[in-house]
């Protein structure tokens, strides 16, 4: 039992640390529960303790880690909003600066014409220029499919 409520009380701690370092223990723990279960004695449960510890933290651990890096650890590879400005979007419903409805790499994203003057009828490739919140600000960049007049959607 003593190793249950440590496993518990560890994981727990790890939800306010979220170190993903006192989880390795919280598995150390559990697994020397199970070998409790087993019958096996206190020597041996702390023995499966410190092992299956030891073990998480060496190997599952780093690899945990580098899963988890932010886009400042790879600057040269943009991440959640950054990797959406500057992309292209079709436009789904036409965009002014009231509304609009845009897919960007496979999205749906609500759209405002970046540019008041502008306005993008359904069809037309554009420019995500910036994000506000889960709005895409989209200019007309003269990004048009072969065959196709820039700013006339088709």
């Amino acid at each position: 039992m003593f190793w249950v409520v440590l496993g518990v009380l560890l994981a727990v701690a790890e939800i306010f640390t979220t170190t993903l370092f006192l989880i390795m223990f919280a598995v150390g723990a559990f697994a020397a529960a199970g070998a409790a279960a087993l019958g096996a004695g206190t020597a041996v449960q702390a023995v499966v303790f410190t092992v299956v510890s030891a073990l998480t933290v060496a190997v599952a651990r780093p690899a945990i880690r580098r899963h988890a890096r932010s886009s400042s650890d790879d600057p040269g590879r943009p991440f959640g909003v950054e990797a959406i400005e500057g992309a292209t979007a079709l436009v789904l419903e036409p965009v002014d600066t009231d509304h609009g409805l845009v897919k960007i790499d496979g999205e749906l994203w609500s759209a405002r014409s970046y540019d008041a003057t502008q306005s993008f009828p359904a069809g037309r490739r554009v420019r995500v220029i910036k994000v506000q919140g889960a709005t895409a600000l989209v200019w007309d960049d003269d990004i048009s499919t072969p065959g196709e007049l820039p700013g006339t959607g088709g």
